[in-house]
């Protein structure tokens, strides 16, 4: 037991119903890593990071996401097959019943924080089971300093327990695992997952509810950094869109590299202290920032290791979903605070595995507003049971599974935003060229820099419309000519050889956007609806 260290003042749990002493309060990223080890739930690797398997789940499962349903959330929360509902009833009971089990095990306490700008602030106690949970904590929430943890006043609660294995008959959930959201008792309530990135998404759902209706500041899944003038860029991207990736640039400080606000003053801010970025393929020669970062204090989630402890990043045996959190000063070029002022550019990044969407493209702000809400990607075969071929897959606002409100909420935040700062957007696509997923080849990712800091730096020519194409199905503006880049791979249709299929799977694509926009029609406004792809019968 260690529930008192450093003179900061002992703390209790009976709050949450936990009346035994048996945890450890904030212990240190070294402490939690021997423990791990000691009882045998993880291994060293050859870099002195932490690597542990999850178990059953290597990544969220979003239909087992429930918030509960009361006078807090009824009138507000966009409900269905995202927000589903869960009665308050239900949850007591469902809590009690892990408070229980808890309570016969040891456990591991951490106080952290949410959002970098103090004036968002979110003071958080995450409860976990296991201790390599809680070096997940340490690693992506904001560390307090020993003066403000004597001083800490804890507003939301994670509680994370990944061996309780709860009883759908009984319990009301769809299986034995769960993540549920409480606004009014505050809670973040986890069981029968050990996948960490519910901790945090568990967070970041309550932050996307809280911004926007009570502060009104925008939340958003993205990634950010900023350049030696003061310039934001930000990121947005499903997860293997290359978001983690493309923000961690050696010649610009890393705001962060999942989530953030933006507030009224005009400012960007991490809403985390850490990263957690997808390694699948990872090299020390493509992305040598968040390979440097793989150390002591890090921690791996599902990789394969040899019996040296050397990881294989290409062995995607367990899951194409291998990740690694560490705190976000193993990135040597960070911003400090993790706040970036005047936004300048926005780069919304899919991985269009049809091959179709150009490189890259300068969007109009209904073509923004648009593809904000559409959230395009694209699922390449392999990735899950059934998936042959590429399959077009849409989260709104680049990040539905944690958005609580309907996402024309979203956009209308972030459109407002954007004319009042001047943001330039861009349609940047990391996906496949040459043709689709099994055909053509997957962009390079030097290509992709190229542009980026081409547009970084004011080589694209913004105001010159005789240095772009208009696209003629998606109506996008793709620049003819880019520093650093063939001419011909900035022509998706140029790269294809074939004329016909190209227009064909470019047809096949705008329909998927149409059929899947029908359901936000009643709530954009014309202009948003003018920015979808053009209408052609074929």
């Amino acid at each position: 037991m260690d529930n008192t260290t450093n003179g900061r003042p002992s703390i209790s749990l009976e709050a949450y119903g936990i009346t035994h002493n048996n945890f450890h309060y904030q212990l240190s990223p070294e402490q939690l890593h021997e423990i791990t080890l000691k009882k045998g739930m993880g291994r060293e690797a050859s870099s002195g990071a932490l690597a542990v398997n999850t178990g059953e789940f290597t990544g969220r499962s979003p239909k087992d996401r429930f918030i509960v349903k009361d006078a807090v959330t009824e009138d507000k929360v966009w409900w269905g097959d995202i927000n589903i509902p869960f009665s308050p009833e239900s949850f007591d009971a469902l809590y009690d019943k892990v408070i229980a089990y808890l309570n016969e095990r040891e456990l591991y306490v951490r106080d952290c924080y949410a959002c970098a700008d103090h004036n968002y602030r979110m003071d958080i106690r995450v409860v976990t089971e296991y201790p390599w949970s809680n070096l997940f904590a340490y690693n992506m929430f904001i560390r307090p300093t020993e003066e403000e943890l004597r001083h800490f006043d804890v507003e939301w609660t994670v509680i994370n327990a990944p061996g309780f294995r709860a009883d759908p008959k009984t319990d009301g959930t769809r299986q034995h695992n769960f993540a549920l959201l409480n606004f009014t008792r505050k809670i973040v309530l986890i069981g029968g997952t050990g996948y960490t990135g519910e901790i945090k998404k568990g967070i970041f759902s309550a932050l996307n509810f809280i911004l926007p209706v009570m502060k009104k500041t925008l939340p958003m899944h993205c990634s950010a950094n900023v350049g030696p003038k003061g310039d934001t860029a930000i990121f947005f991207g499903l997860s293997g869109t290359g978001k983690t990736t493309l923000s961690t640039d050696a010649s610009r400080k890393l705001i962060g590299d999942d989530e953030h606000g933006w507030n009224n003053e005009n400012a960007v801010f991490n809403f985390e202290g850490g990263c957690y970025a997808k390694v699948v393929d990872l090299s020390e020669t493509k992305e040598p920032e968040i390979y440097a970062a793989i150390k002591k204090g890090a921690l791996l989630e599902n990789v394969i290791m040899d019996e040296a402890g050397n990881v294989d990043f290409s062995d995607t045996r367990i899951t194409q979903n291998t990740r690694v959190s560490y705190p976000i000063y193993h990135i040597a070029n960070v911003q400090r605070p993790s706040i970036g002022k005047n936004p300048k550019h926005i780069f919304f990044l899919t991985a269009d595995a049809f091959g179709v969407l150009p490189p890259i493209s300068k969007l109009t702000a209904s073509q923004a507003a648009y593809h904000f809400i559409s959230g395009y990607t694209a699922k390449v075969a392999g990735t899950e049971a059934g998936v042959v071929e590429p399959v077009p897959s849409f989260s709104a606002c680049f990040g539905a599974p944690f958005m609580p409100l309907h996402p024309a909420k979203y956009a209308e935040m972030l459109s407002k935003k954007m004319k009042e700062a001047g943001v330039n957007v861009w349609l940047v696509n990391t996906g496949w060229t040459g043709g689709p997923y099994g055909v053509g080849t997957r962009m390079k990712l030097k290509y992709t820099r190229a542009m980026i800091n081409a547009v970084l730096n004011g080589d694209l020519g913004l105001y010159d419309y005789d240095h772009y194409h208009i696209h003629s199905v998606f109506g996008v503006a793709q620049p003819r000519e880019c520093p650093g880049v063939p001419t011909e791979v900035l022509s998706p249709r140029a790269t294809w050889n074939d004329d016909q299929a190209y227009y064909t799977t470019a047809f096949k694509l705008a329909n998927a956007f149409r059929t899947n926009f029908k359901q936000f029609e009643a709530y954009a406004s014309e202009e948003i609806r003018r920015g979808g792809p053009q209408r052609y019968a074929f």
